[in-house]
């Protein structure tokens, strides 16, 4: 059946997003058309003013309402350390955990030569820009656990490794409150990497 052109660019345009398929995309837009219209009207303006009014951390590459963003410009933060994340979702996941106090370095990306990204297409240039101050004393490489995040925390460690910052990787494993029956094997195998003394 063909929809009305109205329609048919909404459920177009709600097809852009990550993971939303066609059947969501339909059943999105016409949640929209039985909304009221001052709150379609907000949610338009919510996504206008997001794409408007944020930009990047033009010291740390999170994503802000202000430059530097509030992370950089907290003086209560520890200064000599820097946790690099490959995304600004990241660095709301590590805050939200309230142990972390130090700053961070936002990649947008990882290396992946499969998709033809090298590290010179992500933010490790600036890292190491940052890194000239003799502040920073360690890094904590908190990329993902996938082939693309080892391989970028590899990458880095090996460029940093002669400075003489301390450098630490997260730790991978088991989750709290997870059964081992229900591990894979690569899963447990960093846990066993990573295992501490007690």
């Amino acid at each position: 059946m063909q929809y009305p052109e109205p329609i048919s660019k909404l459920i177009d345009s709600f097809m852009k997003l990550p993971g939303i398929g066609p059947k969501t995309a339909v059943r999105l837009a016409f949640f929209v058309l039985s909304m009221q219209e001052d709150v379609v009207l907000d949610f338009a303006k919510a996504l206008v003013n997001a794409k408007r009014n944020l930009t990047y951390c033009s010291v740390c590459g999170h994503i802000t309402d202000q430059d530097p963003c509030y992370i950089c410009e907290d003086t209560r933060r520890d200064q000599s350390v820097i946790c690099v994340v490959q995304d600004p979702k990241d660095v709301i996941a590590m805050e939200k955990m309230k142990e972390y106090n130090g700053l961070y370095h936002v990649l947008h990306g990882a290396i992946s030569p499969m998709d033809g990204i090298g590290p010179e297409d992500i933010k490790i240039p600036d890292l190491l820009k940052r890194l000239q101050d003799d502040q920073v004393t360690e890094v904590i490489l908190a990329t993902n656990p996938n082939i693309e995040g080892e391989a970028t925390a590899m990458y880095i460690s090996r460029l940093l490794k002669p400075s003489g910052i301390k450098l630490s990787r997260i730790a991978h494993g088991l989750p709290v409150g997870g059964d081992l029956e229900y591990a894979d094997e690569v899963t447990l195998s960093k846990a066993i990497e990573g295992r501490r003394e007690m």
